[in-house]
């Protein structure tokens, strides 16, 4: 099994990138048109964290940038009815952040315009996932980028808990051009105050 992938990002397209692994390998990858700013540059180096979805005569490949992102997919293709082009789909639409949050604020009209999603599809989501969404408290990445998920990732190795890094992160607001030690040295100072 394919877990994850690293390397150099040479084309990128509505839904799908290419990455070369080296040795002359390319590998063309399914990317939620949602999180594909988030990858960079054509040339630069990436790591996507990544599902092979093997069918009978199909092997596909769908990669995230975040593992929260890859896990929030694997989510939606354990719902009765959603396949991985479904829930590629969904990715698209909307950002991992606000598909959790529809999730658990029960938001029907949040699916609506997501090609194969209709109110009684939407309405199964959230009926399947949004239990174990509030029981697992999981990260996804921010719309400010991919440094909050480090930053929340560094939080929750620290012992805290998904819930209570979230909460931090955003408790500290936006800190664009700090370093990951600065914002997490700022979210643990918060996380004092409120012990």
């Amino acid at each position: 099994m394919i877990s994850g992938i690293k390397g150099s990002l040479q084309a990128q397209g509505p839904d799908w990138v290419f990455i070369e692994i080296g040795g002359g390998v390319t590998l063309q990858v399914s990317v939620p048109s949602s999180l594909i700013p988030l990858l960079g540059e054509i040339g630069q180096n990436v790591r996507l964290y990544t599902k092979l979805v093997v069918r009978e005569d199909d092997l596909q490949l769908y990669g995230f940038p975040t593992p929260d992102a890859l896990h929030l997919f694997n989510l939606l293709i354990s719902v009765s009815g959603i396949g991985p082009r479904t829930a590629l789909s969904l990715l698209s639409a909307r950002s991992p952040e606000a598909l959790v949050s529809a999730i658990l604020s029960g938001d029907l009209e949040a699916f609506g315009g997501v090609p194969g999603v209709g109110k009684k599809t939407a309405a199964r989501i959230i009926l399947e996932l949004k239990g174990k969404l509030e029981k697992e408290g999981l990260l996804v990445i921010s719309e400010a980028g991919a440094s909050d998920a480090e930053t929340l990732s560094a939080l929750t190795a620290l012992g805290y808990t998904a819930v209570e890094a979230r909460n931090a992160l955003r408790a500290i607001g936006d800190v664009n051009g700090l370093t990951l030690e600065e914002k997490v040295r700022l979210a643990l100072s918060h996380l004092a105050r409120g012990r």
